[in-house]
């Protein structure tokens, strides 16, 4: 019996657990994000205020329109599209906050495949 409150406690704890967010410590500021792309390992810097992100991706820029749900989701869509898929906007939602950096979910506007990632605040 007592390891049966025991256990019962500890799942208790675990659910109720709400990871931090503090969303507008990052509304603004200069981000960098890494990923592994075919194999090799990327990073992008965008600079962010409230309402336009600019993005450097091996040199180039990219500025998009930034379009904020409530504190933690925003939308972002491109200012100057090349292809069909360049004008789909992106719905982003920061799901934890650290002191320097964030977790975010994103998918595409209307699609349920939701894909993650970690950005880091430098600025």
């Amino acid at each position: 019996m007592r390891y049966l409150l025991i256990i019962l406690f500890s799942v208790i704890l675990v659910s109720c657990y709400n990871p931090q967010r503090e969303c507008k410590d990052f509304k603004t500021g200069t981000f960098e994000f890494e990923t592994y792309l075919d194999g090799d390992l990327v990073k992008t810097t965008f600079i962010r205020n409230d309402s336009i992100e600019v993005e450097i991706y091996k040199n180039k820029k990219d500025t998009a329109s930034i379009r904020w749900i409530n504190d933690c989701e925003y939308v972002l869509k491109s200012l100057n599209p090349i292809n069909r898929a360049e004008k789909q906007p992106i719905h982003m939602k920061i799901i934890s906050t650290s002191n320097n950096s964030y977790t975010f979910k994103y998918s595409i506007v209307g699609k349920n495949e939701k894909q993650k990632g970690r950005v880091t605040k430098i600025d």
